[in-house]
């Protein structure tokens, strides 16, 4: 069901651990089952060799199914007695072979339960610790393409696995993100409730990367109205929705179809240009774009003397670009926004 609206809200919704934080007891709960069976073939085998020494009190006679029958009425303690074991050496084989198996055919079944029910305490022990310790993280709502690659560029500019939460109302989308180590929340993001559970009164940032833009500005806005001053960064497929996006509380706005037609205008008549962008957004070597606040020590400098290339500077929540006199001599607080060689280490 497509993300349409409130209306369309899961009821139901659940933090999931990461996955090298889960010892989902799955695995453990087949190998049992398979020992639990194992013994139930055993046993019947054991009665089907023996069956002479067995009475039955409807015929006399054991047959395979009967066998079968009685091997599963012991192992489970029910024990009707209408097959009985009649001769010695069947006495003693149930008495030195089958009873062992009986007691550990039960420990399985009740060591299975013991197990689900410890790991699933364990499990909301640690939900319940990561809530009263999660501050400052990363909410992204949607782990689709563009939540998975806001994702990837957040790892490779240096945040750890723990500080990013996903929101996806696809369990397959959740499950993928608690395999690449990251708390999920399955459900709406349009759901109060679901990013109450991702903790996003707290969050330092939001990405809104949902398919659809009528969803991007109802995330935003259910975003907005839990945590007024949480930074929201919302992506959208139309320019003509980027005023609706912001009105819902969106601090930046980003057009993936214009972004990506400006990059194909400029490969058409500037390749080279277009080589620079992949450049910069490409994190981790080569150029990237770096931002950081001006020290004491360089107010009242040119931007010329700081020795990098400076895109803009931000004064008072205001964006200047570089050739703006108002930036012809640097203040304190100004924060400059410059390209970085991280080859040459700059």
């Amino acid at each position: 069901m497509p993300q349409n609206g409130r209306v369309s809200d899961e009821a139901y919704h659940r933090l999931y651990l990461p996955k090298n934080e889960q010892r989902a007891p799955y695995v453990a709960i087949l190998h049992r089952v398979a020992i639990a069976l194992s013994v139930v073939l055993l046993n019947w085998l054991i009665v089907l060799l023996e069956s002479d020494g067995y009475r039955d009190a409807v015929d006399g006679d054991v047959s395979v199914v009967d066998a079968l029958y009685y091997t599963t009425v012991t192992l489970t303690t029910t024990g009707y007695g209408d097959i009985t074991p009649v001769t010695t050496t069947a006495r003693l084989i149930n008495a030195l072979v089958v009873t062992p198996m009986r007691l550990l055919f039960v420990l399985v079944l009740v060591g299975t339960t013991i197990q689900v029910l410890t790991q699933r305490s364990r499990d909301d022990f640690k939900i319940a610790r990561w809530r009263s310790q999660v501050k400052d993280h990363i909410v992204v709502c949607g782990y689709g393409t563009k939540g998975r690659s806001a994702v990837r560029a957040l790892l490779e500019r240096g945040h750890s696995r723990e500080e990013i939460v996903v929101v996806d109302q696809d369990m397959n989308a959740v499950s993928d993100a608690t395999a690449a180590g990251f708390f999920a929340v399955h459900g709406s993001t349009t759901s109060d409730e679901v990013l109450r559970e991702a903790v996003v009164d707290k969050a330092r940032t939001v990405i809104v990367a949902v398919n659809r833009d009528d969803t991007a500005a109802l995330t935003t806005l259910t975003v907005r109205q839990l945590a007024r001053n949480v930074k929201v960064v919302a992506a959208i497929r139309e320019q003509e929705n980027n005023d609706l996006v912001r009105q819902s509380g969106a601090d930046s706005v980003i057009t993936s179809s214009d972004a990506a037609g400006r990059l194909l205008g400029l490969a058409t008549d500037v390749p080279r240009t277009v080589h620079v962008i992949e450049d910069l957004m490409t994190a981790g070597h080569g150029l990237d774009i770096e931002e950081r606040e001006v020290s004491p020590d360089e107010a009242g400098k040119s931007l010329a003397s700081l020795g990098v290339p400076v895109l803009a500077v931000v004064r008072d929540g205001k964006l200047l670009h570089y050739n703006e006199p108002e930036v012809a001599e640097l203040r304190t607080g100004d924060v400059i926004v410059y390209v970085a060689s991280l080859d040459a280490g700059t």
